[in-house]
């Protein structure tokens, strides 16, 4: 850019006028990306995304750098070459430039030429890997791909699906090389009443810096594919004879994964050198995937599709008998064998049963015990590893041998999960517990059957410093949270319906909050509530698509996430942790470790109903079946000595409430809530509240709140709703300082 500023000020008679063209060319590169044509080449002084590991380094990042800032370098001095050549400013240049002929040579001719022939031949180079062995689309034939695949394919959506039963993976990772070897063995049985003939299957296809080949796809009965589609991996199957009620049908397939160059823009992280994590969309599947449509509303009016499909109501009939993680599948036995480098350890659901090695490679073979989801991942790294005990269950942490200043949280977060989710909700159902790290490309914990992959981002470098105002201790919770998800929800699935995250996300969140409140303290509870309420507010101030109330939750993470977890959390501090956690437990117990049909918010709120009071049932409507947001402002906190060293404190404040409907009008209604008043001592860093001296529930009818306490002591600071219990709409002003 700097060169290419040099060219237009020798060429053009201005200076302003120079300012004004490169001012155009640098808001054409960003124009170009935002119009969808985000060729490397055409994005002129950019540089490749570049992320660090320590786990795997820059990883595939690397790859681009060479050819793409060698282009950069040599496109600079072929600019910097002809700059000399035609370096005059003024309303001469043509006359100029035609004298300037005499200056081809020396420094100017070999600058000029050999940054042409550089730039010519790194842009060569480019263009293979980004264009010849991966394939460049733009925006718009990203688009037109979706709505192909959803107008070829959807028709098939309703087709009967068997179930799976049964997985058994063989995979042969090569990291260090670049390749793979995944082949899985399924086996489906029909449990409708009608036979099956059609079968849809979804195996891997090409990403991004990532070739994918199908060498095979049996059936153990004759079949023929019917139609095909590479794009999307998706292959149409007839059975010469068909899947009777009650038949079973096995069905393999060996898919190989190679590396190849760089794409145009972010790589595959999947498959690297130190930390390949193979997730759930890298084996096949059995059914339509809905995710792959076109998701946005102004996209899909564009196309002339329907608006995006939300969620299924709670009471289908179909619906009700799938999975909200996979609709294929019910509970499945699963085991694999795993190789990889003799350096690294190869991980996947189960039990190590054996681990052996051969031809110079790593084997290691996993079984699970029990039916699971259909719902896993293999991974491999060059780990070490930190264990511990809870009870008679193994924890392990697989992960960098450098990182382990977060190592101790997490086990400590796994010990409290365990014992507090045990005690309230049920028994663990694993022997294990296990967290491996991957590299922070990717910044996300998921959660599998007694397996936990952690991104190094999140987890295994994060600082923590509980004395800042601002930090959560995410290592500490995210780690509950996904331990939480082994109760919620894999000792009870959801139905593929609205709500469904409620059932899994919600739940999880709620209880990680628990335990990060009973590790921390109340005071660095409430910064970690004020911070879901403000995520939970930006995100409906942003939705397009209409809220939903929290039973019906269907596409927006904001509810289930952020709201969920205060709902919980607030229904907790109303009727009590015994009350609530009972329900949730009965809720458990009453479908836990079934197949279908599966749970709906129905059931879980059939639970906590009858938990709650009469007088509080109120406050459930509120938080979890309508869009309730309320206004509590904290406005004068008068302190009166009283005689003996006493003091009488006086709150005053204002409330409101209002109920919105999905597109965000908020109408005003009654108030009859029981709403937190407080005195609090000076906060230790890191909090926002000190120590309570004095809190009690105060019944607001009124615009007005107004609560007198008698205290031994002076408070620093005051407020109404001083813990964010309420969906405040302006949580900043529940509180303030005592004058």
């Amino acid at each position: 850019m700097t060169a290419l500023a040099f060219l237009v000020q020798s060429l053009v008679p201005r200076k302003a006028l120079g300012h004004v063209i490169m001012i155009l060319i640098w808001a054409g590169n960003i124009v170009t990306i935002n119009l969808g044509y985000n060729y490397r080449l055409l994005q002129l002084g950019t540089s490749p995304a570049m992320t660090w590991s320590d786990l795997n380094g820059v990883g595939p990042y690397l790859r681009a750098y060479p050819a793409v800032q060698g282009f950069n370098l040599a496109l600079a001095v072929l600019l910097l070459g002809l700059t000399m050549l035609v370096w005059q400013r003024g309303a001469e240049v043509m006359r100029f430039v035609r004298r300037s002929r005499g200056r081809w040579q020396g420094t100017t001719r070999w600058l000029s030429a050999s940054g042409a022939a550089g730039a010519t031949a790194a842009a060569g180079v480019v263009y293979y890997h980004a264009s010849i062995e991966n394939v460049n689309t733009t925006r718009t034939e990203g688009e037109r791909q979706q709505l192909a695949y959803e107008r070829t394919w959807r028709r098939y959506e309703t087709l009967p699906v068997p179930r799976v039963v049964g997985i058994a993976l063989d995979v042969d990772l090569e990291p260090t090389a670049g390749k793979a070897r995944v082949g899985s063995r399924f086996t489906l049985v029909n449990r409708l009443s009608t036979p099956i003939d059609t079968i849809l299957v979804n195996v891997a296809s090409d990403a991004p810096g990532l070739a994918v080949s199908l060498d095979s796809l049996t059936f153990d009965r004759p079949f023929t594919i019917l139609k095909a589609d590479t794009t999307w991996g998706v292959r149409l199957v007839r059975l010469a004879t068909p899947l009777v009620a009650g038949d079973s049908l096995r069905v393999r397939s060996v898919q190989r994964f190679r590396v190849r160059g760089y794409p145009s823009g972010e790589p595959d992280v999947s498959l690297v050198h130190n930390g390949t994590f193979f997730n759930r969309d890298k084996f096949p599947t059995f059914f339509y995937a809905q995710n792959s449509e076109l998701q946005s509303d102004e996209l899909r009016r564009k196309y002339g599709l329907p608006l995006q499909r939300r969620g299924k109501p709670r009471t289908d009939s179909v619906a009700l008998y799938r999975q909200s993680f996979l609709s294929d599948a019910d509970l499945a036995t699963f085991e694999a064998v795993v190789s990889t480098d003799p350096d690294q350890i190869a991980m996947a659901p189960g039990y190590l049963l054996r681990e052996w090695t051969r031809d110079g490679r790593r084997y290691f073979q996993y079984r699970m015990d029990a039916p699971i989801d259909n719902f896993f991942s293999v991974l491999s790294a060059r780990w070490t590893v930190t264990k511990d005990q809870w009870q008679n269950v193994a924890i392990e942490v697989y992960h960098h041998p450098g990182h382990r200043f977060n190592i101790e949280r997490m086990i400590e977060a796994s010990k409290a999960s365990l014992a507090f989710y045990s005690q309230e909700f049920g028994p663990y159902q694993h022997r294990q517990l296990r967290i491996l790290e991957f590299p922070r490309y990717a910044g996300f914990a998921q959660s599998f059957p007694n397996t936990v992959p952690y991104s190094e981002a999140i987890g295994f470098v994060a600082r923590v410093d509980t004395t800042d105002v601002e930090d959560t201790d995410l290592p500490y919770f995210v780690t509950a949270h996904e331990i939480a998800h082994q109760w919620f929800p894999y000792q009870r699935m959801a139905a593929d319906v609205e709500g469904s995250q409620m059932l899994s996300e919600s739940l999880s969140e709620y209880a990680a909050l628990v335990i990060t409140d009973r590790a921390h303290g109340r005071a660095f509870t409430q910064k970690f509530l004020r911070s879901e309420l403000e995520t939970y507010l930006r995100g409906r101030a942003s939705e397009s698509k209409g809220e939903r109330p929290l039973t019906r939750v269907d596409l927006q993470s904001y509810i289930w996430y952020q709201k969920g977890s205060l709902a919980l959390y607030a229904l907790r501090d109303l009727i009590g942790e015994r009350a609530l956690h009972g329900a949730i437990r009965a809720y458990l117990d009453e479908g836990r470790f079934k197949g279908p049909p599966y749970a709906t918010t129905f059931d879980l709120m059939r639970h906590l109903r009858a938990a709650t009071p009469d007088s509080l049932q109120s406050a459930v409507d509120d938080y979890f079946d309508t869009i309730t947001l309320w206004d509590v402002k904290t406005d004068s906190v008068v302190t009166t000595p009283l005689p003996g060293g006493q003091f009488k404190v006086t709150v005053i404040g204002t409330a409101a409430k209002f109920r919105a409907d999905s597109l965000g009008t908020e109408t005003p209604v009654q108030l009859n809530d029981y709403i937190d008043v407080g005195l609090f001592d000076a906060p230790r860093p890191g909090a926002r509240l000190g120590e309570a001296i004095a809190i009690r529930k105060v019944k607001v009818t009124s615009g007005s709140v107004r609560a007198e306490f008698t205290v031994p002591r002076k408070p620093v600071r005051a407020g109404i709703d001083p813990y964010n219990l309420l969906i405040d709409r302006v949580p900043g002003d529940n509180s303030r300082d005592a004058k």
